[in-house]
């Protein structure tokens, strides 16, 4: 390999002993994507007039506790839709002329949301009484 002007592997190498391939450290293996840092999510139901967060248990035939608005009317059903025909995505016959009186609709389903927690536990944050106990919890380890 000493006459050849380049380096380079071919047709010449074919008299020369195989060097050994170094053998790295394997890296552990983690197989998919991350999983993202996100916030939390709940499920919740508001009501369709005030935008009040519902109880899980509130009677769907019942009035929002905050406003007064019929629970039981379109307006507040998982199925409506302004640009569905009669402005419902079930089969109904007969068009309701007011969403927002309650109704006798039996394909009504509570609509429930999934929303982000933007609020952190007040458990986890929970402010002191005691200023000094505050600016002694700043240097804490």
């Amino acid at each position: 390999m000493g006459d050849r002007k380049y380096r380079q592997r071919g047709y010449q190498d074919s008299g020369r002993p195989e060097r050994e391939k170094s053998t790295r450290p394997s890296r552990p293996e983690n197989f998919g994507p991350r999983t993202p840092k996100l916030p939390g999510t709940h499920s919740v139901s508001r009501c369709g007039g005030c935008g009040t967060v519902l109880a899980a248990d509130i009677d769907p035939l019942g009035k929002c506790p905050r406003c007064g608005f019929e629970l039981h009317s379109c307006k507040q059903c998982a199925y409506f839709d302004a640009s569905a025909r009669f402005e419902c995505t079930q089969p109904v016959m007969v068009r309701i002329p007011r969403k927002d009186m309650k109704n006798e609709c039996r394909y009504y389903a509570m609509r429930v949301t999934v929303e982000k927690q933007t609020s952190a536990p007040q458990s986890a944050y929970a402010r002191p009484d005691d200023p000094r106990k505050a600016f002694e919890n700043l240097f804490k380890k």
